[in-house]
């Protein structure tokens, strides 16, 4: 599977779990603000308000291993390149002096940040 296949399935599953998730907040919503809530619709409160905190933990954990990968993905490559060009590859060091660049960047506009 290549990957705009990959891509196309995952939009689809995140358009698909948008969809249920928009389906099931309103639902929260109405029981939540609801005064004489049945026994019932307790349990039911109970169980999607659980599923939301299991949900958004899963959501975090994602986030994390996205950024945790893509991370570390980049500091591999970024060392390859650095390797690579003390060796004395031309390309490689035009793509570390662009990689460099890119890194020094975020590091001023705060999107990465080192913690020492």
């Amino acid at each position: 599977m290549g990957f705009d296949q990959h891509k196309d399935e995952i939009n689809a599953n995140l358009e698909q779990f948008l969809g249920s998730l928009g389906a099931l907040i309103p639902r929260y919503s109405q029981l939540i603000r609801k005064t004489n809530i049945s026994q019932i619709e307790t349990k039911e409160l109970g169980e999607i308000e659980h599923f939301l905190i299991e949900i958004n933990a899963r959501i975090s954990e994602i986030k994390n291993k996205l950024d945790q990968d893509i991370f570390g993905h980049s500091l591999d490559m970024y060392y390859k390149l650095k390797q690579q060009a003390l060796a004395g590859d031309v390309a490689s060091q035009l793509k570390f002096n662009r990689f460099k660049e890119s890194f020094d960047e975020s590091l001023r506009d705060g999107s990465i940040l080192i913690l020492n």
